[in-house]
């Protein structure tokens, strides 16, 4: 594994229940390729390449729920290799605790020449995931 200088090393996300973010970011962090990486009373990783997720009930946290329209974390977006791969990871979201946004406008809510999915969990949290 090389590190390169200005590459993402991790993202820490803080989680009001653990079970629930492990359910649902597992499957989709796993769906993505990436490989439980550590695992710890509080919080657990997945990781792929030199790059990995956290997410963790931490009890620092200063409020119970996040909100992605406030300042801070909007969402994260992935790259998924194929529309095929994108639109199997949509049919099987709900059943991991993931919601469908915009379904109006599904798959091309960002704009017509754009295939994406934008998907928010139980706990506000957004994933964009994107087709090339």
């Amino acid at each position: 594994m090389t590190e390169t200088t200005g590459a993402l090393h991790h993202v820490e996300l803080w989680v009001p229940d653990l079970d629930r973010a492990t359910r649902s970011w597992g499957w989709l962090l796993t769906a993505l390729g990436y490989a439980e990486f550590q695992r710890w009373p509080a919080g657990r990783s997945w990781r792929s390449g030199a790059t990995y997720v956290v997410v963790e009930q931490s009890p620092a946290m200063s409020a119970p729920t996040h909100d992605r329209h406030r300042p801070g974390l909007n969402h994260l977006a992935f790259h998924v290799a194929t529309r095929a791969e994108l639109d199997a990871l949509v049919d099987d979201a709900p059943a991991q605790g993931w919601t469908l946004l915009f379904p109006d406008r599904h798959p091309h809510a960002g704009g017509p020449d754009t295939y994406a999915a934008y998907l928010a969990n139980e706990d506000g949290f957004e994933a964009e995931l994107v087709a090339s």
